[in-house]
């Protein structure tokens, strides 16, 4: 809420001042734009000041933060004022529309692209590529028309120099589905001259400096801005703008838009053409008028896709037709320079309204039936130009001022002479406030007959030369005793008239107003144009077309369409729900740290917004109709949550502001609850965000608690059938290995060959444990039959089988082992010599039985084989040599025998023994 902003930072609400006052006001609004906080509220009415710098309060974090809000939930923002217009069209299916409004850079442009740009990121949730599309042309439509539309004043970088209306139309769900443009009075004599510090339209700039060289040389142009009359001023001046960067950005824009090549193209001739005829100059030979430099002539040919000699022709001469005689007259040297520079206007006029209408072909809505699709409704954006004041203020800027004064009409009407028409509908008694009404002022430039474009058009009609002079007496004739106009007390005579308008006194020069109010221009240009075989350009000029002789009506002045233009306007707004945007200027330096308390004390008092402040205050700052508001606050009280069951909702209302001790402060209408003061809304608001975290965590704790009971539910039954699942894949398994095993006892194998089935993860352990009791089984019922001798055999087998595995292919294991292999019987003479010595050794070193005997070979560190035989008693380890008899060549007791023999042995190949390859073999034991 505004409200919840620290005390800080000023009162968010100018409606919230202690004391309704000019310096009160001014105070507020500069503390506000020193703390960085550019945007205000007079009720719902937004106040922006130009903070001349980029701030970070407009991105996608922002929108969320306003999006579906009401307008006091969060701090004032121009986002607030575009949801409200948004919800207003969506929910109620009403028109609105957003009348932005300031002096020249206030940021009324800049505040309208923000706007555009929140309305297209809160629509289009499922990106669906229709209104996608609609939306980018609606944004990039900014881009191009600004290029064209917009200039560097001596007060804004980018100034729009045209008045801008555009509808967003929307479907019944809420999705733009196309959009229109209305252009105002563009400020086409910017074309020829611009003031001292000031540069012309961009869209010359951009051309310049940002087309590439083939371009250029196609166009018969060079870079450099200095060489073209029209926009010489304009070249001379450091911009912060970057032309460049500005060329492609538009025409990557114009092509997205869906301009064609071949018209984009077109666009640049035109451009080209105008910067080549401000350089046009004629002279004189004699009594006749001579173009110059006759070398333009063949550029403007070629860039107008026309005759050479029709180019020509049209700069001198003018065809007049008389009855039925048609002749050509000559034009002076002054006559030509004013038929060339109107050309060059009219010609920027036309494309740029071609430029708008082509943009309104593309973005305006097609086949929608509003009986299949539903009604469709709009939100209008107003960006035009605002009040301003010059030291020679012409007749341009007396339109725009005059567009001001129709605009503060609409303001005061809608406003705030409707907030007291609404007391009076709504039985609420209140004390009357009076106003300035501005209709005074507009009466005086509009009214039939009598106003100063009345006069104007009047002085235009006369027959013979017309002068400003002959203008301003026809003023002065009929307006000399108006309040609001003079033209004599301290002013230039028969040059200059006053108007006291809303926003200040304002001297005008009549210089000028004939001929721009006239708009001449020679008919032979508009053949010309039509008759090129460009086809963009030929359908730019269609009454072309008509022939020299067809009598035509006398065509409508300037300031008869762009009073008709206004009043249509008006019209239009009127009949839409506004809401308002209110721009200051705080300085003319551009500062972002300055503002002036003087100059915008000025635009506060011209735009209305203290007075606007007085009215809120002397009424009451906040209504809303009594469904809405117990929809928004009924949570607040006991007797209307969730439902109340008084006779009406204003009962219900009435009981609701009782028990929050605000009935004092409220006003119950027909159809509306009225409050008095914002802090009371406030109050409400705290009080309901308070019960909405409430009502959300008592919300969140029973679903929160649903959820649990659904999750434990869920669990619990997966649990259920999980066990259910393990018991079945345990007893399958068991059910399948009992099958497999059943006659294992028969088998002669005694089930060795059968494959054991898959286990459950859960049983994998168990499985182990089975095998090895299979093992355990299979191995006892192998040797339970054995004898002792046979037993001892096998153990020895084993054992060696342990300590020579991975050691020895073949260890023996099929055969029996003799273990005294030399007292075999198969080898009688060895058998004889070995006894002998064998014994010897019993007696000798007392040993009770040999455990092992055998030939070996030993291989010494030479690498060279020796026949060796090896004896191993229960006592003893002993080395012999078999050719002498079997003598003992080393003897070792077995205790210091630290490792079996084949380990030592394959550790010291080249000093070990080994076996001989005899059939016999008796190293089984342990090597």
């Amino acid at each position: 809420m505004a409200e919840h902003e620290s005390l800080e930072f000023g009162k968010a609400d100018f409606v919230l001042l202690d004391n309704v006052s000019m310096e009160e006001f001014m105070a507020n609004l500069k503390l506000r734009f020193e703390k960085g906080r550019i945007y205000s509220y007079i009720g719902e009415v937004v106040v922006s000041v130009n903070p001349y710098r980029a701030m970070n309060i407009y991105g996608r974090d922002t929108v969320e933060q306003y999006k579906g809000r009401e307008l006091y939930e969060r701090p004032p923002h121009l986002f607030a004022i575009a949801d409200a217009a948004y919800k207003a069209m969506k929910r109620r299916n009403k028109d609105t529309c957003i009348v932005i409004s300031g002096e020249s850079g206030a940021g009324k442009t800049e505040a309208s692209k923000y706007i555009m740009q929140y309305i297209a990121a809160i629509t289009n949730p499922n990106q669906r590529a229709e209104v996608e599309r609609v939306k980018n042309m609606l944004l990039k439509s900014n881009c191009v028309l600004e290029a064209f539309g917009n200039a560097k004043t001596n007060r804004n970088d980018n100034s729009s120099r045209f008045g801008k209306y555009m509808d967003i139309n929307f479907d019944f769900k809420g999705d733009p589905i196309g959009g229109h443009i209305n252009n105002y009075l563009l400020e086409k004599s910017r074309v020829i001259f611009q003031q001292d510090g000031e540069r012309s339209f961009h869209s010359f700039y951009q051309l310049l400096r940002g087309a590439p060289d083939s371009l250029i040389r196609l166009l018969h142009m060079q870079k450099d801005a200095t060489a073209y009359s029209y926009i010489k001023v304009g070249g001379q001046i450091k911009s912060s703008i970057n032309d460049g960067a500005d060329f492609k950005a538009v025409a990557d824009a114009m092509k997205v838009i869906g301009f064609t090549g071949d018209e984009i193209q077109t666009v640049y001739r035109i451009l080209a053409a105008i910067l080549h005829l401000g350089n046009l100059t004629f002279g004189v030979d004699g009594d006749t008028t001579l173009i110059e430099n006759v070398k333009l002539v063949s550029v403007l040919r070629d860039l107008l896709s026309s005759s050479e000699d029709g180019v020509e022709k049209a700069l001198l001469y003018r065809t007049v037709a008389t009855g039925r005689d048609v002749i050509e007259k000559q034009h002076t040297e002054q006559e030509a320079s004013y038929g060339r520079d109107a050309l060059a206007k009219a010609m920027y006029e036309r494309l740029f309204c071609w430029i708008v209408g082509r943009i309104n072909d593309i973005i305006e809505v097609k086949n929608y039936d509003a009986r299949v699709h539903g009604k469709n409704t709009v939100i209008g954006v107003l960006d035009i130009y605002g009040f301003e004041i010059f030291q020679n203020n012409s007749f341009e800027q007396f339109c725009i001022n005059y567009c001001n004064e129709k605009l503060q009409q609409l303001f005061i009407q809608l406003v705030l002479k409707q907030e007291q028409e609404e007391y009076q509908r709504e039985g609420i008694p209140w004390r009357h406030i009076d106003y300035f009404n501005n209709q005074i002022i507009v009466d005086l430039v509009e009214q039939q007959h009598k106003g100063i474009f009345s006069v104007l058009d009047e002085a235009c009609m006369n027959v013979g030369k017309v002068t400003d002079e002959v203008f301003l007496q026809g003023l002065n004739g009929k307006l000399a005793k108006h309040a609001h106009y003079t033209s004599r007390k301290s002013l230039e005579f028969d040059r200059d008239f006053r108007i006291r308008h809303y926003a200040g006194d304002v001297v005008y020069s009549v210089v000028g107003f004939i001929d721009k109010n006239k708009d001449t221009l020679f008919q032979d240009f508009k053949r010309l144009l039509y008759n090129s075989s460009n086809p963009v350009l030929k359908a730019m000029w269609p009454e072309g077309k008509l022939s020299i002789t067809e009598v035509t009506k006398r065509p409508l002045t300037a300031a008869t369409l762009f009073k008709s233009s206004m009043i249509s306007l008006v019209e239009n707004l009127a009949s839409k729900e506004p809401y308002y945007v209110r721009c200051i200027k705080p300085n003319e330096v551009k500062s972002p740290l300055l503002l002036e308390q003087e100059r915008c004390r000025h635009q506060v008092e011209y735009l209305g917004l203290l007075e606007n402040v007085r009215v809120r205050r002397a009424g009451f700052a906040y209504r809303q109709t009594y469904p809405r508001f117990l929809q928004r606050y009924k949570m607040i009280s006991e007797f209307t949550w969730p439902n109340h069951d008084l006779p009406s909702d204003k009962d219900a209302v009435r009981r609701l502001l009782q028990g929050c001790g605000f009935d004092g402060d409220a006003a119950y209408g027909k159809t509306k609850v009225f409050i008095r003061t914002p802090r009371t809304l406030f109050s409400l608001e705290e009080q309901r965000a308070d019960m909405v975290q409430r009502i959300v965590l008592f919300l969140q704790k029973v679903w929160r608690g649903t959820i649990a009971r659904m999750r434990y539910r869920r669990m619990k039954a997966a649990l259920t059938i999980l066990q259910a699942y393990r018991r079945y894949k345990v007893k399958s398994y068991i059910r399948e290995v009992i099958r497999r095993f059943k006659n294992v006892r028969s088998m002669k194998d005694y089930g060795r060959h059968v494959k054991w089935p898959t286990p459950p993860k859960v049983l994998r352990r168990f499985e182990d444990a089975l095998k090895s009791i299979h093992s355990r089984w299979w191995a006892w019922t192998l040797i339970k039959g054995l004898s002792p001798e046979e037993a001892l055999q096998v153990r020895a087998k084993v054992a060696c089988l342990e300590a020579l595995k991975g050691h020895r292919a073949d260890m023996g294991l099929q055969r029996a082992w003799e273990g005294n292999y030399l007292q075999k019987r198969d080898s009688p003479d060895s058998a004889a010599s070995f006894a002998l010595v064998s014994s010897e050794l019993q007696r000798k070193d007392k040993f009770m039985r040999v455990l092992f005997s055998c030939n070996v070979r030993k291989i010494n560190r030479f690498h060279k084989a020796e026949n060796r035989t090896l004896l191993i008693t229960d006592r003893h380890l002993y080395k012999m040599d078999p050719l002498k008899q079997y003598k003992p060549m080393k003897s070792i007791p077995l205790y210091n025998v630290r490792a079996p023999l084949s380990n030592a042995a394959h550790s010291q190949p080249d000093r070990g023994f080994r076996p001989r390859p005899l059939k016999s073999t008796g190293y089984e034991m342990y090597f």
